[in-house]
């Protein structure tokens, strides 16, 4: 993977881990403001997500690198996003798509007793195009 430089969040954590990885996936928007992206396509997506946490667990690891890859490349990899149930009821945006990855790796990081943060998800859709989520403070409630 080409190396990328994200915009940061701000924050107070003693530790910030950044992991980078990708999947491929297809999807549609069934609107006809979306233009041709009505049409069923694909993408090599792009994800970079930070996570912060002032304790590391046992290990040594706010949390393993591969957790959060499976977390991802399994649920989504060589899948249509219209099929996922989350997006059963809205269609399956960058934006949207980058807020799921967020939320998905928080129920994981929620389950650790040392309550590490995902602080911000990047969804790259195209070489040129990439959608940043970070979650409000009331989200991680």
């Amino acid at each position: 993977m080409m190396q990328q430089f994200y915009p940061s969040v701000t924050h107070s954590y003693r530790f910030e881990l950044n992991k980078d990885m990708n999947f491929s996936a297809a999807h549609f928007i069934p609107s006809e403001e979306a233009g041709k992206c009505q049409a069923v396509h694909g993408h090599t997506y792009h994800v970079n997500v930070t996570i912060g946490g002032n304790e590391l667990d046992s290990i040594g690891f706010l949390i393993d690198f591969k957790i959060l890859k499976d977390i991802v490349h399994k649920k989504y990899d060589h899948s249509v996003l219209n099929d996922h149930p989350e997006f059963q009821n809205k269609f399956p945006t960058t934006e949207l798509l980058a807020e799921q990855i967020w939320k998905t790796i928080q129920e994981v990081l929620n389950t650790r007793s040392n309550e590490p943060k995902c602080l911000q998800v990047i969804v790259r859709e195209t070489p040129t195009s990439y959608v940043v989520y970070r979650p409000r403070q009331e989200d991680f409630s």
